[in-house]
């Protein structure tokens, strides 16, 4: 009886854990330098653990079932392994949401994180809270997952992401006191400070404007209505341009448009003329460098 009830205790557990999950997200750590079988066991174990911390914490305010998790990818590439505790490397993070009445995605958010330094010693269990800097690593996580929410709500309710970019925000205020790089405005103009300060920031709400209108009212009625779809998209593309010239070069319009070029362009290709004519004006203005790869919707 005794091991019957232990045994049911545990999948009553199990299920809660499972339940709490608000991302489908794949977390890994590799390493560019020549490390031991010993190094690589290490690595094996940081990535367990995080993936735990992950699915261990309710990031989310709402309740989602296992078909809505939100999917997106973490990776940490070691490149330098300073101590037996102490690494340093980058982070390769991207987030995409379902495109409605499709088996397609689109990719909301691409960014390489150049500024990764932690902590990790073999053994000893992550430590996060909201609003205290306890762990570099835990604190990058959280921050990023907090954008991902942000970024995905704002996709589907019209500034909908509001309470997860203060959320990453408070992260990087707790970071405040960090020794390791990224949090600070004053260290980069592309780092995490800025990604909270960039979508926060009411001068540049025609990103997030962007988000809602493009995926809610463009690209999940595409299936039904392409015409009507592609005219929303375009004026959507125009609230880039609105945030754009408050700010030339802002840096959360430059992960947008990493993360939507190659989906312009395949939305734009099978425009008319004159939407093409609208879309490169648009583009000549906001990503100069890059035309020669919007201007392949006329091929």
């Amino acid at each position: 009886m005794k091991r019957f009830c232990f045994s049911l205790i545990m999948m009553v557990l199990s299920v809660v854990a499972v339940a709490q999950q608000d991302f489908k997200c794949t977390f890994s750590i590799s390493s560019n330098t020549s490390d031991g079988n010993t190094d690589r066991t290490i690595y094996q174990e940081m990535q367990k653990q995080v993936q735990e911390f992950m699915n261990g914490v309710k990031w989310c305010n709402y309740e989602i079932g296992p078909e809505e998790r939100i999917e997106c990818t973490m990776q940490i590439v070691v490149t330098e392994r300073v101590s037996s505790e102490q690494y340093k490397g980058k982070m390769n993070l991207a987030l995409r949401r379902p495109i409605y009445n499709t088996s397609l995605y689109s990719t909301l958010f691409t960014f390489i994180d150049q500024y990764i330094e932690f902590s990790f010693i073999e053994g000893e269990p992550l430590v996060y809270n909201d609003n205290v800097f306890d762990s570099n690593l835990t604190s990058l996580v959280a921050f990023y997952l907090y954008t991902f929410l942000g970024v995905y709500f704002d996709s589907f309710t019209l500034m909908g992401g509001t309470e997860y970019y203060e959320k990453a925000q408070s992260v990087v205020n707790a970071a405040q006191s960090a020794v390791e790089p990224g949090w600070k405005s004053f260290q980069s103009r592309k780092n995490r400070y800025w990604i909270a300060e960039n979508f926060l920031n009411s001068s540049y709400s025609g990103i997030r404007t962007f988000l809602y209108v493009y995926h809610i009212k463009g690209l999940d009625v595409m299936t039904d209505n392409i015409e009507m779809g592609r005219t929303f998209t375009t004026q959507a593309i125009e609230k880039l341009r609105e945030a754009n010239r408050q700010k030339p070069g802002l840096f959360a319009l430059q992960i947008i448009l990493e993360a939507k070029r190659e989906e312009f362009i395949n939305i734009y290709s099978q425009a008319n003329d004159n939407d093409k004519s609208k879309f490169l004006q648009v583009m000549k203005e906001i990503d100069a460098s890059n035309i020669s790869d919007y201007e392949r919707i006329n091929n």
